[in-house]
């Protein structure tokens, strides 16, 4: 499964941007999610979304902020609001097949490239 993000920049602070994550399995359930990455960090959860899409899971910092949604091509889109200096990261789209809903990044066989969103003013 490829998996390719769009989205992102630079965005000042409060302002909102929205990333996307086409997968190239459109027909799979797959459990997606995203996470972010800053310099010399491992890969921070920030979203998850069940394989049926209709379960969402938050980091605490972006609960309230951020929306993750899936549509039934396994499109992702991740909406952020409320855009603060510490979401600045590279953004990075996961898959799976076999588990839901997961916050645990060795449970995501597949994954993006990234998108870098720069918060900052």
């Amino acid at each position: 499964v490829d998996l390719a993000e769009s989205g992102g920049g630079f965005v000042q602070p409060g302002g909102s941007t929205i990333l996307s994550c086409v997968s190239s399995d459109t027909s799979s359930s797959l459990g997606m999610a995203w996470f972010r990455q800053k310099p010399g960090a491992g890969r921070q959860f920030v979203a998850a979304v069940s394989r049926p899409g209709s379960i969402t899971n938050y980091e605490d910092s972006v609960q309230g902020r951020f929306t993750i949604s899936k549509d039934a091509s396994n499109m992702l889109k991740l909406e952020m609001k409320y855009l603060r200096p510490e979401d600045t990261a590279v953004y990075v789209c996961a898959a799976t097949k076999w588990y839901s809903n997961s916050v645990n990044p060795s449970q995501y066989e597949y994954w993006g490239q990234g998108t870098q969103v720069t918060v900052s003013s």
